[in-house]
């Protein structure tokens, strides 16, 4: 038996950091896309206890380090099924790029798993397994546009996707450690997007609203440690972009486009100063 799952990364459109918490962690308010960019991972089932991670990317690890690895070792341990797995990992989604390819990786794990073994497991269950794993991973199982609030675990799917848009990802040769952004940041120093009213200009349909709105509060601390993340945007909106932000803690910046022919622009016009530059769509369903 095999099973096949997607993994599609996410775009922040809005993050805000609002205050920290007395646990120490960030509570936070964001609007999340999912996005036609995705890894594919395949399932197979092993008689023994063992987790077999392999992976067409040279950056990560297989172990326990692995957020396939934990989410694996989670649902054991929770729903006490016999056996192990081997996981394929066919990597597509830049790693350490503010993408959520190993939060996206983990979701697709949990809803493969339960599929594999028939486990039948509620989705608030795993949900709420996936939180100490990465607080990423409850949008992930869900996807779509929605508001995400809390640590990042509560999810609240719009009324409305976003307008129908192309957006363009450029990631620099850099990589940024999320924890990292996260314990130096301070909070009065942050500026802090209005993710109401990107809200609201997503639900109304209001495409030129929508481009006014996006912002992130980790953008300055980012682009004062990596530059580039600044040039990279400047040069998006130089090249004909409606608006450009970075998404999560960096470094890959987005543009939105209302048209392809202006996305394919932009995209060939940073192909000579990054490598890495993909041009996608929102998933909407």
């Amino acid at each position: 038996m095999e099973i096949i799952e997607k993994a599609p990364a996410k775009i922040n459109l809005g993050l805000d950091v609002l205050y920290k918490r007395d646990d120490g962690y960030h509570e936070l308010e964001m609007i999340m896309a999912s996005i036609d960019l995705a890894d594919r991972l395949t399932f197979t089932p092993i008689k023994d206890e063992r987790i077999i991670i392999e992976t067409n990317s040279g950056f990560l690890p297989t172990d326990r380090k692995n957020n396939i690895f934990q989410a694996i070792e989670a649902m054991k341990k929770h729903y006490q099924f016999k056996g192990g797995a081997h996981v394929t990992l066919q990597k597509n989604i830049p790693v350490a790029a503010g993408l959520g390819g190993g939060s996206s990786d983990a979701a697709a794990t949990f809803r493969g798993i339960n599929r594999l073994y028939n486990l039948q497991a509620d989705f608030e269950d795993l949900k709420q397994l996936s939180i100490p794993i990465g607080t990423d991973i409850p949008f992930c199982m869900e996807g779509k546009t929605a508001l995400v609030t809390g640590l990042g675990e509560i999810v609240t799917p719009l009324s409305q996707a976003l307008p129908q848009c192309w957006v363009v990802l450029v990631k620099p040769r850099v990589s940024v450690s999320t924890p990292r952004v996260f314990s130096k940041i301070d909070v009065d120093e942050l500026g802090h997007p209005n993710i109401t009213a990107l809200k609201n200009a997503i639900e109304n349909q209001d495409y030129n609203e929508l481009t006014q709105h996006l912002g992130n509060s980790l953008e300055t601390y980012t682009s004062a440690k990596f530059p580039v993340v600044q040039l990279i945007k400047e040069k998006m909106l130089q090249f004909g972009a409606d608006a450009a932000v970075m998404s999560g803690s960096g470094p890959t910046v987005i543009a939105l486009c209302d048209k392809h022919s202006r996305a394919l622009h932009v995209a060939n016009s940073l192909k000579g100063f990054c490598q890495e530059v993909y041009i996608v769509r929102t998933l909407n369903k």
